[in-house]
């Protein structure tokens, strides 16, 4: 089913409410800053994402819609370790308030997302950004066992406006591993009005700290082409 969205800015003068509308987004104006990983030698970051933003996005209805990236430790030798999750969030719009939002760690099997791995009682987590728009780092310390494909992601929770958007960056090539939960399925990304961009701004920091005796081949920031 095809969802239609409310362009804010491009569009200023067309009103919200003429729109039977399932999300808001709004055209970046900046470019995000990209936080470098600390320079660990047991640490590396998982990527889809340009490190640009292109388009901010909001659900008018928070509750169980979500949006996460799929990632592959399976080549990263010995990083089965989940550390942080990075997400790019807003708080000076549509409000001008952080409000909050859950995150957790789903099983990928198959070609699909499952069910939530960590936290490991079941229920995702509630976090609340501070600072500044830009990158925001949440813990989730969660070690890898067996499967090495998993997917990172983000809930709104809240309804518009009184909620963080996320964020697609700038590259119009979609990298294939970007989901979004709506009306109780997961599928890939897709939202007609803001194509050709489809890629999420999600990220995780994996380690080796299971592993302390191996000696990482790869450092810093790892581009996150698995398969």
């Amino acid at each position: 089913m095809k969802r239609f969205a409310l362009v804010i800015g491009l569009v200023a003068c067309v009103a919200a409410g003429a729109w039977a509308a399932d999300v808001v987004v709004d055209r970046a104006q900046a470019s995000p800053s990209v936080v470098e990983v600390p320079g660990y030698d047991d640490t590396v970051e998982l990527s889809w994402d340009s490190g640009v933003g292109r388009w901010w996005l909001i659900w008018f209805t928070g509750a169980d819609t979500w949006v996460g990236n799929d990632f592959d430790v399976s080549t990263v030798k010995t990083y089965g370790g989940l550390k942080t999750m990075r997400v790019q969030l807003r708080n000076n719009w549509p409000n001008t308030q952080w409000d909050g939002g859950r995150i957790a760690v789903f099983s990928f099997a198959g070609g699909v997302p499952g069910s939530i791995m960590w936290p490991t009682g079941g229920t995702p987590k509630f976090v609340m950004p501070t600072g500044a728009t830009g990158w925001k780092d949440f813990d989730v310390t969660y070690v890898l066992s067996g499967a090495k494909k998993f997917m990172a992601a983000w809930e709104q929770f809240y309804n518009y406006p009184n909620a963080d958007p996320f964020m697609l960056d700038n590259n119009p090539t979609f990298m294939g591993h970007s989901w979004q939960y709506l009306s109780g399925q997961w599928a890939p990304f897709s939202q007609d009005n803001v194509l050709p961009y489809r890629n999420v701004m999600i990220r995780m920091i994996v380690d080796n700290d299971q592993n302390p005796a191996v000696s990482p081949s790869s450092i810093g920031r790892v581009k996150a082409l698995y398969y």
